[in-house]
């Protein structure tokens, strides 16, 4: 598969689209998702541009697994008594929507049931705060 510098979160990097960031690090970008399934649900995304997890180079996704691990420490932190989830999806066949690869990290409590992409987007303020939070939170993950 071919990757699409025009894919929304392309558009992200390169500060044509708005994002609430949670962190920038030389080779990830970590923002909220617009459409969460859960308060703190975000995205984690490499600055290397390819669609999914076999297009990546070896050391791209190193770094970015990295940072996917430091996010769901994080959202731990945010959001004590949840459990975390992180999904990945290449492929329409597989739900993914968006063609650049990415990592959702979710936290999520007992009986919690969603289904992915979709949904309503939630308000500026919402997503601010929870931006917020895992920030504070990423502050304390070596």
């Amino acid at each position: 598969m071919s990757y699409d510098p025009a894919n929304i979160f392309a558009r992200i990097l390169r500060g044509e689209l708005p994002a609430h960031v949670v962190e920038e690090t030389e080779d990830t970008l970590t923002f909220m998702d617009i459409m969460p399934k859960a308060n703190g649900h975000a995205l984690v995304i490499p600055k290397e541009g390819a669609p999914n997890i076999f297009e990546i180079s070896d050391d791209g996704l190193h770094k970015l697994i990295t940072q996917v691990k430091r996010v769901a420490k994080a959202s731990q932190r945010a959001y004590p008594g949840n459990g975390v989830r992180v999904i990945q999806l290449n492929g329409s066949e597989a739900g993914q929507s968006v063609f650049h690869l990415h990592f959702h990290i979710i936290p999520s409590a007992d009986g919690m049931n969603f289904g992915f992409h979709g949904g309503a987007a939630a308000d500026e303020a919402s997503l601010s705060e929870h931006a917020q939070r895992l920030k504070q939170a990423l502050a304390t993950i070596d």
